[in-house]
């Protein structure tokens, strides 16, 4: 007999051989009991978590002439015809291959024709997200109402690529990936019945390097057989697969851990002097970065409490060596690289790029860092600066009578007040208000360039915020605050100038323009004419005070 592979020859015959997904088979199971049968199925998840063998299941199953306990029974005529696929009852098509619209025609040909000997005649439909639009158009009419003697079962990884009207007529169930957990015991048993002798952490390193799909699991165990010689142990799985050593990963996290990036560069080329695979070294990087990351928040992942405690207090204490964001920025670096170095001529030099800038010290690296730095900054300037600060600062433009010497003793002085680090921050303050003695705003530049102002903005190719401001009218500059005003009904217009970031952009330009650093004010027009209506009151009101005798004159307020 032919040899057959591990997935095959363990395919799963019954639903309780089907692997982590027992809320799909009871589901199943179920409606083959109570005869409550769809006639439209859509299975849809990652590869190898057994859509397919349950599809050839819930076939047998439905046609079964002896079911046990809802299960086929495997051994009646009806079952060994469909495992042997001498019956033409259960029909299995490949739609990446049968992906055209005169396939599906032939089919809704066919499905006319009643089942040969089940009761019913089953498509499965493989991978059905590759038919082109033309054939799920041609599908969409029968698989909404076919014949009642036969049942479509759609299998596919990709459902969000499937029409909206193709799922809506089928019931959808998401094969969830395999835990870990059931692949080992699911491992362990085949091991066992091939006669194979194997270490549990052989079998949990396959585990995790299947990425939750059995069949997978199932090529890497037949593989690694292939390889043992006797008993499978943990050093055969990571020679055949090409992993990278554990102590090897941990020595190399520790180098850049200590910023030292020639012993990182010296076991990347170690590494890759044994021929390990650079895309694998990648992954098993990331992968270890992850763990660190879990590690150092204390999180009950799975994959840590399969660790001996000696490599997890290991973990631990590496973890304390980097801040949270740090095991961030390497896990995308790295995941960015992984995605280069598919394409590139040659990867090796884009991880040896990537060990580089992660082993450079973090003020050289971090533009996130440099971001929080100036928002500190920016704090500093924001808040008043002690007095001593303004009282020089004016002091030294307005007398000019200060020295060089006295200047340096000045900052000395200054120094002394405000922290090193802060200073810089406050100087400049300082001199912000020194050039606001020497060069108060002028109205009048203001209102001689504002055409000058708005043609700025429109090259900058803000035309919506030029035209706005179009509908405004200069009034006046009280302190360093430019006052706009707008009429009556453009209310709109002030509210949306009114935001932070308008304002910001306006004032920059009107700087740029005139040489003048303003704040902006957006008023209405009748809230202007009433301040100037009341002053002029308040005016009058004084007048007559000083002109009519004490105690004649009553003022009221109405």
């Amino acid at each position: 007999m032919a040899y057959k592979a591990l997935y095959r020859r363990f395919r799963p015959q019954i639903f309780e051989d089907v692997i982590g997904q027992s809320s799909i088979t009871t589901t199943l199971k179920n409606q083959i009991k109570s005869s409550n049968i769809s006639h439209a199925y859509l299975f849809s998840g990652t590869r190898g978590t057994g859509k397919t063998s349950t599809a050839k299941i819930f076939a047998r199953g439905v046609n079964c002439l002896n079911p046990q306990n809802y299960n086929p029974c495997n051994e009646c005529e009806v079952c060994k015809g469909i495992l042997t696929e001498n019956i033409m009852d259960v029909i299995e098509i490949d739609a990446a291959s049968n992906n055209g619209v005169d396939h599906i025609r032939e089919l809704r040909e066919n499905v006319k024709y009643p089942p040969s000997k089940g009761r019913y005649k089953v498509y499965i439909i493989d991978e059905v997200h590759m038919l082109s639009s033309g054939a799920f158009n041609a599908l969409l009419k029968t698989l909404e109402e076919p014949p009642n003697h036969v049942i479509f079962i759609l299998a596919t990884t990709d459902p969000q690529k499937l029409p909206a009207t193709i799922l809506s007529r089928c019931q959808r169930f998401d094969f969830k990936a395999v835990t870990t957990q059931d692949m080992l015991k699911r491992l362990k048993d085949i091991c066992d019945a091939l006669g194979v002798e194997t270490e549990d952490k052989a079998l949990r390193m396959i585990a995790i390097n299947a990425g939750g799909a059995l069949r997978d699991a199932l090529s890497i165990l037949e593989q690694c057989i292939s390889f043992t010689d006797g008993k499978l142990t943990e050093e055969e799985v990571i020679d055949t697969l090409g992993i990278v050593n554990y102590e090897i990963l941990f020595a190399l996290v520790e180098a850049i851990a200590e910023k030292n990036t020639s012993k990182a560069i010296s076991l990347v080329q170690t590494v890759v002097g044994e021929g390990k695979d650079i895309q694998q070294l990648i992954k098993d990087l990331i992968h270890y970065f992850r763990n660190l990351m879990m590690a150092k928040m204390e999180v009950q992942l799975e994959e840590l409490l399969s660790m001996s405690n000696e490599v997890l207090d290991q973990l631990k204490q590496q973890s304390k060596r980097f801040k949270t964001k740090d095991i961030t920025e390497a896990i995308y670096t790295l995941s960015d690289i992984e995605v280069k170095a598919k394409y590139a001529a040659h990867p090796r030099i884009l991880l040896e790029v990537g060990i580089v800038a992660l082993c450079q010290e973090e003020e050289e690296i971090s533009t996130e860092r440099l971001v929080e730095r100036i928002h500190r900054l920016e704090k500093i300037v924001a808040s008043p600066p002690p007095r001593n600060i303004y009282e020089k600062s004016i002091e030294s433009n307005i007398s000019k009578k200060k020295q060089d010497i006295a200047l340096v003793d000045e900052k000395e002085e200054m120094l002394s007040v405000v922290p090193q680090e802060e200073y810089a921050s406050e100087a400049s303050k300082a001199e912000e208000i020194e050039g606001d003695l020497v060069n108060p705003p002028d109205f009048s530049t203001i209102e001689g360039q504002w055409q000058e102002v708005k043609d700025a903005i429109k090259r900058d190719k803000k035309a919506q915020v030029e035209a706005i401001l179009k509908e405004g009218e200069l009034e006046t500059i009280k302190g360093h605050t430019l006052i706009i005003s707008f009429k009556d009904g453009y209310g709109f217009h002030r509210e949306t100038l009114d935001k932070e970031k308008n304002k910001e952009y306006i004032a920059s330009v009107i700087e740029k323009v005139t040489g003048q650093k303003l704040k902006l004010s957006f008023i209405m027009a009748y809230e202007a004419t009433e301040k100037e209506k009341n002053s002029e009151e308040d005016i009058f009101v004084e007048k007559l005070k000083k002109s009519v005798p004490e105690g004649l004159l009553e003022v009221f307020d109405e």
